[in-house]
């Protein structure tokens, strides 16, 4: 079964966000981001990772476009990447980026719903969700 351990907010500004959640909410901060497609911070209430994102480039930011404001995507712990992304295609998801990494590191592969709503699984988790 997997388990709901990640949401992902793209905000204008990932350090103001943090700062709020941070002081208003108490959650920790456990992380940041910073490649080319997307900068962030990371918090955590320790049993959910909340990232703060801003993408830098579309075709990152996925059909919501890199000026989306609000709720971007959410991820599942899964015990198998491999067998869960085949039951996503057989039950009408489709695939969208990313790939599980060799030796173990971290990484998220993102799909699609029928809806168009993006979501990503992974075997390793995010930092601060509890497994």
């Amino acid at each position: 079964m997997a388990k709901l351990r990640h949401i992902a907010i793209t905000v204008p500004d990932p350090e103001k966000a943090a700062a709020f959640y941070e002081a208003a909410l108490g959650l920790k901060r456990v992380g940041t981001t910073d490649w080319k497609g997307a900068h962030g911070v990371y918090l955590t209430d320790g049993v959910m990772n909340l990232a703060l994102l801003h993408y830098r480039k579309e075709e990152y930011a996925g059909k919501l476009g890199a000026g989306h404001i609000g709720v971007h995507h959410f991820g599942f712990i899964v015990k198998d990447v491999t067998s869960t992304g085949e039951a996503i295609a057989s039950a009408g998801g489709q695939y969208w980026m990313g790939e599980p990494a060799e030796g173990g590191g971290f990484y998220e592969v993102k799909y699609f719903d029928p809806d168009g709503i993006a979501f990503d699984i992974t075997a390793n988790g995010w930092r601060g969700a509890k497994a």
